[in-house]
């Protein structure tokens, strides 16, 4: 089972949360975050981050990190959103 949280944040505030999960045996790991990514962005009502470099590079580091409004083509009305792996076979 693969989880993903994802968080969003106003001046140190959990605005709101969820949690993805994915069984699939059929993806790897980056074809199930990414689809995290689109189910969350969906919920969220966000268009899509672009990760940048130093997002992947914490992520592979920590398995966690931010995409702030540098990482969105729109405005956002939050500081910050968070994803972080929880679990991961």
């Amino acid at each position: 089972m693969f989880r993903l949280w994802a968080k969003e944040f106003r001046s140190n505030r959990m605005l709101r949360d969820m949690v993805v999960e994915n069984a699939s045996p059929e993806l790897n790991r980056t074809k199930k975050i990414f689809a995290a990514m689109d189910e969350i962005c969906y919920e969220f009502d966000l268009s899509k981050p672009i990760w940048l470099e130093h997002n992947i590079a914490e992520f592979k580091r920590i398995d966690k990190t931010r995409f702030t409004s540098d990482n969105f083509i729109e405005s956002i009305r939050f500081d910050f959103l968070e994803i972080q792996v929880i679990e991961e076979d």
